[in-house]
């Protein structure tokens, strides 16, 4: 997961993400499950953009990720969207399998698949342990995964494009169906600012694994979560074959 010079092309990108849905989800879980958190660690929180509006809703914020550079943009642009009302932000650089903030919070949150990007099933075990420890009591764990559908997907329906006048891409991915692992290649030309003829290139490669659901569940369970509920693509229904994206509710 090596973002570095991608960081600054980030949200350009991932500007028609569904991250209002996301927002949505977070609050409806809290309601559904008779949560009232005050203090959220939001675990891959790349640029901030989920981490930044939940702090507009009142709530203490840390944000997590392992890229030094996500998180330099993420908080200069928690600087400029500062509002009076807000809750605190803190930018942490840790791996989620390990990472530790010195007291509890009510709720952890990793969405925009992040766990995905654990390539190891014991990856996925630590992560949830110690996402588990760092939890008070009855709080909740929110995520999402891709699915392996979602992954056979990319690989069926791959090569993707995309060809604006500030950026453009090309990106390919290779399937390994054994493992239900995926490796995407992008190719990026972002204009440079104040040249309107010069594109800087950028090569990216980004892996993803997917597991399957009822796996998830047993090893939150063997993490120490006593109450788990799986959610299919931004709704509350169950998740089907043709789910893409699943979300996972874990109380502790």
């Amino acid at each position: 997961m090596s973002y570095e010079q991608f960081a600054y092309t980030y949200d350009r990108l991932m500007d028609t993400m569904p991250y209002k849905d996301w927002l949505r989800f977070v609050l409806e879980s809290f309601e559904r499950f008779g949560v009232k958190p005050v203090s959220i660690v939001d675990l891959g929180c790349g640029t901030g953009n989920l981490t930044i509006p939940l702090a507009a809703e009142g709530y203490q914020m840390t944000g997590i990720d392992l890229s030094e550079d996500m998180l330099a943009v993420a908080e200069q642009k928690a600087g400029e969207s500062a509002q009076p009302r807000g809750g605190a932000i803190r930018w942490l650089q840790q791996d989620l399998r390990e990472w530790e903030l010195g007291e509890p919070v009510d709720a952890a949150i990793s969405f925009c698949d992040s766990l995905n990007y654990l390539l190891e099933e014991e990856d996925i075990a630590d992560a949830f342990r110690q996402t588990y420890a760092g939890l008070k009591p009855g709080g909740l764990f929110l995520f999402d995964v891709h699915t392996p559908q979602q992954l056979f997907t990319y690989a069926e329906t791959q090569p993707f494009y995309l060809n604006e006048d500030d950026v453009a891409y090309i990106w390919t991915s290779e399937l390994d169906e054994e493992r239900v692992q995926i490796q995407h290649e992008l190719t990026i030309f972002v204009k440079e600012s104040g040249n309107r003829a010069l594109f800087r290139r950028i090569d990216e490669s980004h892996e993803q694994r997917a597991y399957d659901l009822d796996w998830l569940e047993q090893m939150l369970r063997a993490a120490g979560f006593r109450e788990v509920r799986i959610a299919a693509d931004f709704t509350w229904e169950q998740p089907t074959e043709l789910t893409e994206r699943a979300f996972f509710i874990a109380k502790k």
